[in-house]
């Protein structure tokens, strides 16, 4: 599997399957390299990870995705090790995710040594868990 930075190759891929990212952020945060495209060995895509930054100074991941087929076989905690990484080289000494209560994910990253942060709860919303951890 490869980690790879998206380009504007990748705009159509991350357009048709990411529907919680706003189709003009798309270009924005493939520039400023918030946007990693996973790839199989023979260079197919298999999934994505995005993220941005929360009080516009703490990396937070917003999303992880990876294809069924593919899941179960550790890209996941790869790619949330591979993130870490390049946040700790920038200098970042915290780094923040979230997800849905009603969510595996949430034990996914407690796995990684994320931290149970606090809570959001919106209007006709599951409770969304806010995470983090010092890297």
């Amino acid at each position: 599997m490869k980690i790879e930075l998206a380009t504007e190759l990748d705009y159509s891929y991350i357009r048709e399957r990411d529907k919680h990212l706003l189709e003009r952020l798309i270009i924005p945060k493939i520039n400023g390299k918030e946007i990693y495209i996973l790839r199989d060995q023979e260079g197919a895509n298999i999934g994505w990870m995005r993220y941005g930054y929360f009080w516009d100074n703490t990396p937070f991941m917003n999303m992880i995705w990876i294809d069924s087929e593919y899941r179960g076989q550790g890209i996941g905690q790869q790619v949330v090790r591979f993130w870490e990484n390049e946040m700790k080289q920038k200098g970042c000494a915290l780094v923040m995710t979230s997800t849905l209560a009603n969510e595996e994910a949430q034990h996914f990253y407690r796995k990684l040594g994320y931290k149970d942060a606090g809570c959001l709860l919106l209007d006709n919303e599951p409770l969304e868990i806010i995470l983090t951890k010092v890297i």
